[in-house]
């Protein structure tokens, strides 16, 4: 009985990170992709996310220091971070990318390095929910098992 209670808290949790706007239809696709061979395919993914981007984000914070912004290189670099953002769903992460491509094509250093900001603060808190969310689904366990307990 416990067991329903976890995957009902689970699924509403899932729908939460929707409703709220941080994932869309991309991380259903993700989830299914999951099998019984791999039933942590999903947090795999996200996880080799957020360690690759990390290089991303550090070359984009670097380059923002510099006293002559190259949009050029920005907007290359921002493209790749939507596009690895895009592969895991970030909804969130994807609008803040969208809004500083735009900055980029402006020539607005100011609203590149304020986009930046609102997007490492995005990018965290989605991080911080799946982190969340995955360790509950562990906890949780599986949804269904081929052959129940004994």
């Amino acid at each position: 009985m416990q067991g329903n209670q976890l995957h009902r808290q689970l699924a509403h949790m899932r729908q939460s990170l929707f409703d709220q706007g941080f994932l869309d239809e991309q991380f259903v696709q993700l989830e299914e992709l999951q099998d019984d061979a791999n039933p942590n395919f999903v947090e795999e993914v996200v996880t080799l996310f957020y360690k690759d981007s990390t290089r991303l984000l550090h070359n984009i914070e670097l380059s923002l220091e510099k006293n002559t912004l190259d949009f050029t290189k920005l907007d290359g670099y921002m493209h790749q971070f939507k596009g690895s953002s895009s592969s895991i769903g970030a909804k969130k992460v994807i609008y803040e990318c969208k809004q500083f491509r735009e900055c980029c094509r402006a020539g607005n250093g100011e609203g590149c390095k304020r986009t930046f900001q609102q997007l490492k603060k995005e990018y965290a808190t989605l991080k911080k929910k799946l982190e969340t969310y995955f360790q509950f689904a562990r906890q949780a366990g599986p949804t269904e098992t081929a052959c129940p307990p004994k």
